[in-house]
């Protein structure tokens, strides 16, 4: 490269550093692209992870707009060049890769590209994923200057750690999995719990009624009465075990969307007043939005479950790169002295673990007869 190896392994090591701030394999993914693309400054870059098909699970680009490659069409197969790369896993430096006898064309919306380098991402014996770039930069009269030897060391080094990440992000997802599968399990358990005891004092209150049906109407009407509230609250209980345990939308509508539409479903399930507003907040990194939706939840269930609370509000504003997330409510509050035992009940110990994970932190303002605010930061990309 014409700048020299300094400023070369310079932009190696922020290319690394960039890698190893996302946790989300998507993100992961971009940001491997978007760096070999800057590191070789060429103009387009892709990366694709195969599929057990013959095609690719995911295939990530950089360098072609949205309308460009929605106009390309379907991800490509495993065919040609990128085939090579995979079955052989060996580089693959092109001059000019039309000019390649493997070279088998592409969808006419397809940009042209000539010079091309190609090396597989690879985990110990395993291919994962094949890193491309095309079309280097350069200030050569003819327009034509061709990846080098160097450029090719340079992809190898970033091949190699990015193949790292992705396995790392591959291992958070699945574990992020498991943590999903057993909070849904906790929250069924809640459910079973919270409405099994709801149903069997309405039995046993519409059984009293009807007992004093004949001889005490008053406190027959009385039990009915009774009856009707405890169904109430089983409903409220379904309601919001629902809300819980159904998937959210963050990939579809983002942080923000995802709290308001639930936020809007506790306060029709509840009879506290519960609100949201949000203040101009960017996209956060995926992990970032899902550690605070599930402290927001958690914060939610606390006051609404448990505080007697009448009102609980929920704000998510921007703060810096980041955002703050708040859930304030007029409850009955604690004592943050004797957090080591509230915290055990109230989830907090988890709550700090989630922001503590995404690099954010959480803070606990409460005393008992005023409510209580938890306050999350998160630092966002």
């Amino acid at each position: 490269m014409s700048s020299g190896p300094t400023s070369g392994l310079t932009a190696v090591s922020s290319a690394l550093l960039a890698m190893s701030r996302h946790l989300e394999v998507r993100d992961v993914l971009k940001t491997i692209v978007a760096s070999a693309r800057e590191l070789l400054d060429a103009e387009y870059a892709a990366l694709g992870v195969p599929d057990d098909h013959g095609g690719f699970a995911q295939f990530v680009v950089d360098g072609v707009s949205d309308a460009q490659w929605k106009a390309i069409g379907p991800l490509p197969r495993q065919h040609g060049i990128l085939a090579a790369m995979l079955s052989e896993a060996t580089p693959q430096r092109l001059a000019d890769v039309r000019t390649d006898p493997r070279f088998e064309g592409w969808p006419s919306a397809h940009p042209e590209m000539s010079d091309f380098l190609g090396l597989p991402v690879r985990d110990g014996d395993e291919v994962i994923g094949a890193l491309f770039l095309a079309n280097k930069r350069c200030a050569a009269p003819a327009g034509r200057c061709g990846f080098t030897e160097e450029d090719e060391e340079l992809l190898g080094i970033l091949a190699q750690h990015a193949a790292i990440a992705l396995t790392n992000a591959r291992l958070y997802e699945r574990s992020r999995e498991l943590t999903i599968a057993e909070e849904r399990s906790r929250l069924a358990h809640e459910l079973h719990d919270a409405v099994s005891q709801k149903l069997f004092s309405l039995r046993l209150t519409a059984q009293a009624a009807a007992a004093l049906v004949d001889r005490d109407p008053a406190r027959a009407r009385d039990e009915m009465r009774q009856v009707a509230a405890l169904a109430a609250e089983a409903a409220d209980e379904l309601r919001a075990a629902v809300v819980e345990l159904r998937p959210a939308a963050l990939d579809e509508d983002g942080l923000a969307a995802t709290l308001r539409t639930q936020v809007q479903v506790l306060d029709r399930a509840h009879t506290a007043r519960v609100t949201f507003t949000g203040r101009s907040v960017r996209a956060l990194p995926a992990a970032q939005e899902e550690a605070a939706l599930r402290v927001a939840q958690e914060a939610l269930h606390n006051a609404l479950r448990h505080s007697g609370a009448t009102r609980v509000d929920v704000v998510l504003e921007r703060r810096g790169h980041g955002a703050v997330l708040r859930v304030t409510d007029d409850g009955a509050g604690f004592d943050p002295g004797t957090v080591r035992r509230a915290g055990r009940h109230l989830g907090l110990v988890s709550m700090r673990d989630r922001a503590g994970g995404v690099g954010g932190t959480l803070t606990v303002e409460s005393a008992p007869g005023k409510g209580t605010t938890i306050e999350m930061e998160v630092p966002g990309g």
